[in-house]
Protein backbone atom coordinates (compact mmCIF):
# COMPACT_ATOMS: atom_id res chain seq x y z
CA UNK A 1 0.00 0.00 0.00
CA UNK A 2 1.29 3.44 -0.73
CA UNK A 3 1.80 6.20 1.45
CA UNK A 4 -1.28 8.79 1.33
CA UNK A 5 -1.53 12.37 0.43
CA UNK A 6 -3.48 14.77 2.17
CA UNK A 7 -6.32 16.46 0.40
CA UNK A 8 -7.34 20.79 1.39
CA UNK A 9 -10.36 19.40 2.43
CA UNK A 10 -8.79 16.74 4.90
CA UNK A 11 -5.92 19.28 6.28
CA UNK A 12 -8.76 22.11 6.52
CA UNK A 13 -10.80 19.00 8.62
CA UNK A 14 -7.66 17.61 10.79
CA UNK A 15 -6.20 21.08 11.99
CA UNK A 16 -10.30 21.81 12.90
CA UNK A 17 -10.38 18.81 14.78
CA UNK A 18 -6.72 18.84 16.34
CA UNK A 19 -8.01 22.06 17.99
CA UNK A 20 -11.28 21.29 18.92
CA UNK A 21 -9.45 18.34 20.84
CA UNK A 22 -7.17 21.13 22.86
CA UNK A 23 -10.70 23.13 23.66
CA UNK A 24 -12.45 20.10 24.58
CA UNK A 25 -9.70 18.84 27.39
CA UNK A 26 -9.64 22.67 28.78
CA UNK A 27 -14.07 22.60 29.06
CA UNK A 28 -13.71 18.93 30.57
CA UNK A 29 -11.12 20.70 33.56
CA UNK A 30 -12.89 23.55 33.89
CA UNK A 31 -16.69 21.68 34.38
CA UNK A 32 -14.47 19.92 36.97
CA UNK A 33 -13.62 22.38 39.18
CA UNK A 34 -16.36 24.29 38.84
CA UNK A 35 -18.54 21.06 39.58
CA UNK A 36 -15.96 20.04 43.02
CA UNK A 37 -15.21 23.17 44.19
CA UNK A 38 -19.01 23.34 44.38
CA UNK A 39 -19.50 27.05 42.31
CA UNK A 40 -22.98 27.50 43.27
CA UNK A 41 -26.03 26.86 40.80
CA UNK A 42 -23.13 25.25 37.96
CA UNK A 43 -24.27 22.19 38.09
CA UNK A 44 -28.24 23.13 38.41
CA UNK A 45 -27.40 25.28 34.97
CA UNK A 46 -27.42 21.98 32.81
CA UNK A 47 -30.91 20.71 34.06
CA UNK A 48 -32.54 23.87 33.54
CA UNK A 49 -36.12 23.13 31.83
CA UNK A 50 -36.77 24.44 28.34
CA UNK A 51 -39.86 23.38 27.25
CA UNK A 52 -40.54 20.08 27.85
CA UNK A 53 -37.13 19.07 28.67
CA UNK A 54 -33.90 19.90 30.45
CA UNK A 55 -31.15 22.25 29.09
CA UNK A 56 -28.69 19.31 28.92
CA UNK A 57 -31.47 16.94 27.37
CA UNK A 58 -31.64 19.40 24.56
CA UNK A 59 -28.21 19.40 24.27
CA UNK A 60 -27.58 16.06 24.27
CA UNK A 61 -30.48 15.35 21.61
CA UNK A 62 -30.66 18.86 19.22
CA UNK A 63 -26.91 19.93 19.41
CA UNK A 64 -25.31 16.78 19.08
CA UNK A 65 -27.53 15.78 15.91
CA UNK A 66 -25.63 19.07 14.55
CA UNK A 67 -22.23 16.96 15.19
CA UNK A 68 -23.88 13.43 13.70
CA UNK A 69 -24.48 15.51 10.71
CA UNK A 70 -20.75 16.45 10.35
CA UNK A 71 -20.07 13.18 11.17
CA UNK A 72 -22.34 11.58 8.61
CA UNK A 73 -21.10 14.24 5.42
CA UNK A 74 -17.23 13.61 6.78
CA UNK A 75 -17.83 9.35 6.36
CA UNK A 76 -19.73 10.33 2.95
CA UNK A 77 -16.71 12.10 1.53
CA UNK A 78 -14.37 9.33 2.79
CA UNK A 79 -16.53 6.70 0.75
CA UNK A 80 -16.62 8.75 -2.44
CA UNK A 81 -12.96 10.65 -2.59
CA UNK A 82 -11.13 9.74 0.67
CA UNK A 83 -9.41 6.52 2.21
CA UNK A 84 -12.99 4.55 1.92
CA UNK A 85 -13.06 5.38 -1.97
CA UNK A 86 -10.22 2.48 -2.49
CA UNK A 87 -11.27 -0.82 -1.09
CA UNK A 88 -8.06 -2.11 -0.56
CA UNK A 89 -6.94 0.70 1.53
CA UNK A 90 -10.30 1.16 3.21
CA UNK A 91 -10.43 -2.02 4.48
CA UNK A 92 -7.20 -1.82 6.35
CA UNK A 93 -9.46 0.85 9.39
CA UNK A 94 -12.09 -1.16 8.77
CA UNK A 95 -10.72 -4.02 10.44
CA UNK A 96 -9.13 -1.89 12.99
CA UNK A 97 -11.91 -0.62 13.54
CA UNK A 98 -14.30 -3.57 13.80
CA UNK A 99 -11.57 -4.63 15.81
CA UNK A 100 -11.72 -1.80 17.91
CA UNK A 101 -14.93 -2.59 18.55
CA UNK A 102 -15.50 -5.93 18.79
CA UNK A 103 -12.27 -6.82 21.77
CA UNK A 104 -13.84 -3.99 23.94
CA UNK A 105 -17.12 -4.77 24.25
CA UNK A 106 -16.03 -7.95 25.04
CA UNK A 107 -13.95 -7.41 27.58
CA UNK A 108 -16.48 -5.31 29.01
CA UNK A 109 -19.04 -8.38 28.87
CA UNK A 110 -16.85 -10.41 29.92
CA UNK A 111 -16.59 -8.58 33.74
CA UNK A 112 -20.50 -7.84 33.24
CA UNK A 113 -21.74 -11.10 32.02
CA UNK A 114 -24.58 -11.10 34.62
CA UNK A 115 -24.43 -7.47 35.19
CA UNK A 116 -24.70 -4.37 33.36
CA UNK A 117 -24.31 -5.94 29.90
CA UNK A 118 -26.28 -2.54 28.32
CA UNK A 119 -22.70 -0.73 28.83
CA UNK A 120 -21.05 -2.80 26.22
CA UNK A 121 -21.02 0.24 24.21
CA UNK A 122 -19.66 2.54 26.03
CA UNK A 123 -15.71 1.71 25.39
CA UNK A 124 -16.32 0.83 21.76
CA UNK A 125 -15.97 4.31 20.56
CA UNK A 126 -13.54 6.85 19.53
CA UNK A 127 -13.26 10.71 20.46
CA UNK A 128 -12.04 12.06 17.01
CA UNK A 129 -11.26 15.54 18.14
CA UNK A 130 -9.77 14.45 21.53
CA UNK A 131 -7.71 11.48 19.73
CA UNK A 132 -6.61 14.45 16.72
CA UNK A 133 -5.87 17.02 19.26
CA UNK A 134 -3.16 14.18 21.05
CA UNK A 135 -1.81 13.15 17.48
CA UNK A 136 -1.42 16.91 16.94
CA UNK A 137 0.94 17.63 19.93
CA UNK A 138 3.59 15.30 18.03
CA UNK A 139 4.13 17.85 15.38
CA UNK A 140 5.06 17.67 12.45
CA UNK A 141 6.65 13.92 12.90
CA UNK A 142 3.48 12.14 12.63
CA UNK A 143 3.63 10.80 8.63
CA UNK A 144 0.56 11.86 6.39
CA UNK A 145 -0.52 7.92 6.03
CA UNK A 146 -0.98 7.80 10.27
CA UNK A 147 -3.11 10.76 9.91
CA UNK A 148 -5.48 9.41 7.43
CA UNK A 149 -5.38 6.26 9.09
CA UNK A 150 -6.20 7.64 12.92
CA UNK A 151 -8.92 9.50 10.85
CA UNK A 152 -10.75 7.14 9.12
CA UNK A 153 -10.76 4.34 12.45
CA UNK A 154 -12.48 7.26 14.09
CA UNK A 155 -15.12 7.90 11.52
CA UNK A 156 -15.68 3.88 11.05
CA UNK A 157 -15.63 3.77 14.60
CA UNK A 158 -17.96 6.38 14.43
CA UNK A 159 -20.17 4.92 12.22
CA UNK A 160 -20.22 1.28 14.88
CA UNK A 161 -21.25 3.49 17.41
CA UNK A 162 -24.11 5.07 15.40
CA UNK A 163 -25.40 1.32 14.75
CA UNK A 164 -25.23 0.68 18.56
CA UNK A 165 -26.77 3.41 19.12
CA UNK A 166 -30.01 2.68 16.73
CA UNK A 167 -30.01 -1.24 16.97
CA UNK A 168 -29.32 -1.16 21.31
CA UNK A 169 -30.58 2.03 23.23
CA UNK A 170 -33.50 3.29 21.04
CA UNK A 171 -36.67 3.37 23.21
CA UNK A 172 -39.81 1.29 22.20
CA UNK A 173 -41.01 3.01 19.08
CA UNK A 174 -43.72 4.50 17.78
CA UNK A 175 -43.95 3.40 14.21
CA UNK A 176 -46.55 6.30 13.34
CA UNK A 177 -43.80 9.20 14.17
CA UNK A 178 -41.01 6.71 12.19
CA UNK A 179 -43.40 5.97 9.38
CA UNK A 180 -43.09 10.42 9.01
CA UNK A 181 -39.78 10.55 9.47
CA UNK A 182 -39.06 7.52 7.08
CA UNK A 183 -41.40 9.04 4.53
CA UNK A 184 -38.98 12.33 5.24
CA UNK A 185 -35.93 11.43 4.44
CA UNK A 186 -37.69 9.46 1.26
CA UNK A 187 -38.32 12.99 0.29
CA UNK A 188 -35.10 13.96 0.44
CA UNK A 189 -33.79 11.71 -1.13
CA UNK A 190 -35.96 12.57 -4.12
CA UNK A 191 -34.90 16.02 -4.14
CA UNK A 192 -31.32 14.51 -4.04
CA UNK A 193 -32.23 12.54 -7.31
CA UNK A 194 -33.51 15.15 -9.23
CA UNK A 195 -30.79 17.28 -8.01
CA UNK A 196 -32.07 20.19 -6.22
CA UNK A 197 -28.85 21.27 -5.23
CA UNK A 198 -29.88 24.41 -2.93
CA UNK A 199 -29.38 23.31 0.78
CA UNK A 200 -32.89 25.20 2.37
CA UNK A 201 -35.36 22.21 1.55
CA UNK A 202 -32.80 19.61 2.91
CA UNK A 203 -32.52 21.99 6.37
CA UNK A 204 -35.82 22.15 6.45
CA UNK A 205 -36.94 18.81 5.66
CA UNK A 206 -33.96 17.59 8.08
CA UNK A 207 -35.23 19.74 11.29
CA UNK A 208 -38.92 18.13 10.49
CA UNK A 209 -37.11 14.41 10.30
CA UNK A 210 -35.52 15.08 13.48
CA UNK A 211 -38.82 15.79 15.53
CA UNK A 212 -40.44 13.03 14.55
CA UNK A 213 -37.65 10.75 15.08
CA UNK A 214 -37.68 11.96 18.47
CA UNK A 215 -40.52 10.91 19.24
CA UNK A 216 -40.50 7.31 17.19
CA UNK A 217 -38.14 5.81 19.62
CA UNK A 218 -35.13 6.03 17.78
CA UNK A 219 -32.69 8.36 19.25
CA UNK A 220 -32.98 11.86 17.36
CA UNK A 221 -29.47 12.41 16.64
CA UNK A 222 -29.33 9.51 14.09
CA UNK A 223 -31.20 11.97 11.99
CA UNK A 224 -27.87 13.62 11.46
CA UNK A 225 -26.60 11.48 9.69
CA UNK A 226 -29.52 10.21 7.72
CA UNK A 227 -29.34 14.15 6.64
CA UNK A 228 -26.19 14.29 5.20
CA UNK A 229 -26.73 10.82 3.22
CA UNK A 230 -29.81 12.71 1.67
CA UNK A 231 -27.78 16.12 0.53
CA UNK A 232 -26.01 15.63 -2.57
CA UNK A 233 -22.79 15.31 -2.83
CA UNK A 234 -22.25 15.54 -6.64
CA UNK A 235 -18.67 16.00 -7.81
CA UNK A 236 -17.90 16.69 -4.36
CA UNK A 237 -16.17 19.98 -5.23
CA UNK A 238 -15.97 23.23 -3.56
CA UNK A 239 -19.53 24.08 -5.05
CA UNK A 240 -21.41 21.04 -3.85
CA UNK A 241 -24.25 21.16 -1.11
CA UNK A 242 -21.86 18.57 0.93
CA UNK A 243 -18.70 20.24 0.83
CA UNK A 244 -20.27 23.80 1.27
CA UNK A 245 -22.14 22.39 4.27
CA UNK A 246 -19.05 20.19 6.10
CA UNK A 247 -17.23 23.53 5.41
CA UNK A 248 -19.55 25.55 7.56
CA UNK A 249 -20.06 22.94 10.21
CA UNK A 250 -16.73 22.62 11.60
CA UNK A 251 -15.84 25.54 12.96
CA UNK A 252 -19.77 25.30 15.51
CA UNK A 253 -18.88 21.81 15.95
CA UNK A 254 -15.42 22.00 17.25
CA UNK A 255 -15.39 25.37 19.24
CA UNK A 256 -19.09 25.55 20.17
CA UNK A 257 -21.66 22.10 20.27
CA UNK A 258 -18.52 19.73 21.51
CA UNK A 259 -17.34 22.10 23.98
CA UNK A 260 -20.97 23.09 25.16
CA UNK A 261 -21.20 19.53 25.08
CA UNK A 262 -18.45 18.74 27.54
CA UNK A 263 -19.28 21.07 30.04
CA UNK A 264 -22.73 19.70 30.46
CA UNK A 265 -22.27 16.21 30.55
CA UNK A 266 -18.80 16.44 32.94
CA UNK A 267 -20.92 18.01 36.10
CA UNK A 268 -19.13 14.44 38.18
CA UNK A 269 -18.71 15.25 41.43
CA UNK A 270 -15.41 13.01 42.52
CA UNK A 271 -15.74 12.38 45.88
CA UNK A 272 -14.72 8.90 48.26
CA UNK A 273 -18.66 7.29 47.10
CA UNK A 274 -17.59 7.92 43.00
CA UNK A 275 -13.93 6.24 43.48
CA UNK A 276 -15.12 3.47 45.70
CA UNK A 277 -17.27 2.53 42.60
CA UNK A 278 -14.31 2.40 40.24
CA UNK A 279 -13.74 -0.95 41.31
CA UNK A 280 -16.75 -2.33 40.66
CA UNK A 281 -17.74 -4.24 36.93
CA UNK A 282 -18.55 -1.44 34.77
CA UNK A 283 -16.08 0.70 35.67
CA UNK A 284 -13.88 -1.59 35.49
CA UNK A 285 -15.20 -3.52 32.02
CA UNK A 286 -14.74 0.50 30.61
CA UNK A 287 -11.73 1.25 31.68
CA UNK A 288 -9.99 -2.20 30.33
CA UNK A 289 -11.97 -1.93 27.19
CA UNK A 290 -10.53 1.19 26.20
CA UNK A 291 -7.46 1.46 27.81
CA UNK A 292 -6.48 -2.62 26.68
CA UNK A 293 -9.45 -3.68 24.53
CA UNK A 294 -8.66 -0.97 21.83
CA UNK A 295 -5.33 -1.22 20.85
CA UNK A 296 -5.47 -4.75 20.94
CA UNK A 297 -8.32 -5.16 18.67
CA UNK A 298 -6.97 -2.51 16.54
CA UNK A 299 -3.64 -4.47 16.28
CA UNK A 300 -4.95 -8.24 15.91
CA UNK A 301 -7.63 -6.89 13.29
CA UNK A 302 -5.43 -4.85 11.36
CA UNK A 303 -2.72 -8.08 11.22
CA UNK A 304 -5.26 -10.20 10.34
CA UNK A 305 -5.83 -8.22 7.03
CA UNK A 306 -2.41 -8.45 6.12
CA UNK A 307 -2.56 -11.89 7.01
CA UNK A 308 -5.17 -12.75 4.95
CA UNK A 309 -4.15 -10.31 2.09
CA UNK A 310 -7.06 -8.09 2.30
CA UNK A 311 -5.22 -5.21 2.65
CA UNK A 312 -1.31 -4.16 3.73
CA UNK A 313 0.18 -2.19 6.07
CA UNK A 314 0.84 1.56 4.60
CA UNK A 315 4.64 1.20 3.59
CA UNK A 316 6.19 4.30 6.06
CA UNK A 317 4.75 3.01 8.89
CA UNK A 318 5.18 -0.17 11.30
CA UNK A 319 3.26 -2.21 13.22
CA UNK A 320 4.26 -0.27 17.14
CA UNK A 321 3.19 2.59 15.14
CA UNK A 322 -0.51 0.79 14.80
CA UNK A 323 -0.13 -0.45 18.23
CA UNK A 324 -0.14 3.11 19.27
CA UNK A 325 -2.58 4.77 17.65
CA UNK A 326 -5.00 1.86 18.62
CA UNK A 327 -4.26 3.71 22.28
CA UNK A 328 -5.58 6.81 20.85
CA UNK A 329 -8.30 4.81 19.74
CA UNK A 330 -8.94 4.31 23.49
CA UNK A 331 -9.72 8.25 23.72
CA UNK A 332 -13.39 7.78 24.05
CA UNK A 333 -14.42 10.42 25.67
CA UNK A 334 -17.62 12.25 24.10
CA UNK A 335 -19.18 9.25 22.01
CA UNK A 336 -18.20 7.25 24.99
CA UNK A 337 -20.22 9.36 27.39
CA UNK A 338 -22.81 10.20 25.27
CA UNK A 339 -23.27 6.26 25.55
CA UNK A 340 -23.41 6.40 29.11
CA UNK A 341 -26.09 8.37 28.98
CA UNK A 342 -28.44 6.03 26.70
CA UNK A 343 -26.84 2.94 28.58
CA UNK A 344 -27.76 3.78 32.31
CA UNK A 345 -30.77 5.48 34.44
CA UNK A 346 -28.94 5.51 38.04
CA UNK A 347 -27.23 8.84 38.68
CA UNK A 348 -24.44 7.38 40.37
CA UNK A 349 -23.47 4.39 37.62
CA UNK A 350 -23.83 7.17 35.29
CA UNK A 351 -21.30 9.52 37.43
CA UNK A 352 -18.87 6.54 37.89
CA UNK A 353 -19.59 5.56 34.28
CA UNK A 354 -18.59 9.10 33.23
CA UNK A 355 -15.59 9.22 35.47
CA UNK A 356 -14.28 5.94 34.11
CA UNK A 357 -14.44 6.78 30.52
CA UNK A 358 -12.53 10.07 31.35
CA UNK A 359 -9.84 8.23 33.45
CA UNK A 360 -9.78 5.81 30.94
CA UNK A 361 -9.04 8.15 27.96
CA UNK A 362 -6.33 10.24 29.55
CA UNK A 363 -4.87 7.20 30.39
CA UNK A 364 -4.46 6.00 26.61
CA UNK A 365 -4.01 9.28 25.27
CA UNK A 366 -0.31 9.31 27.48
CA UNK A 367 0.49 6.04 25.88
CA UNK A 368 -0.63 6.55 22.94
CA UNK A 369 0.94 9.88 22.91
CA UNK A 370 4.11 8.41 24.99
CA UNK A 371 4.61 5.62 22.28
CA UNK A 372 4.30 7.27 19.56
CA UNK A 373 6.84 10.08 20.40
CA UNK A 374 9.42 7.15 21.14
CA UNK A 375 8.89 5.00 18.01
CA UNK A 376 8.41 8.00 14.91
CA UNK A 377 11.12 9.52 13.48
CA UNK A 378 12.77 12.97 14.15
CA UNK A 379 11.18 15.75 12.35
CA UNK A 380 13.69 16.07 9.80
CA UNK A 381 13.43 12.77 8.53
CA UNK A 382 9.86 12.78 8.13
CA UNK A 383 9.17 13.35 4.58
CA UNK A 384 7.27 16.53 3.76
Amino acid sequence: MKPYSLTKLFNRFFHSEKSGGIILFVCTAVSLVLTNVGVEGYVELWETPVGDHSLVHWINDGLMTIFFLLIGLELEREIYLGELSNLQNALFPVFAALGGMVVPAGIYLALNWNGQTDGAGIPMATDIAFALGVLYMLGNRVPASLKVFLTALAVIDDLGAIIVIAVFYSSSLNLQALAVAAGIFALLLVLNRLKVHNLLPYLIGGIIMWYFMLSSGIHATLTGVLLAFAIPFGSGDEKSPSYILQDFLHIPVAYIILPVFALANTCILIDTDAVALLTQAVSLGIIGGLVFGKPLGILLFSFLATVLRISSLPGDLKWIHILATGALGGIGFTMSIFITLLAFEDASLINASKLSVMLASLTAGLIGFVALRFSLPRPSSVAS
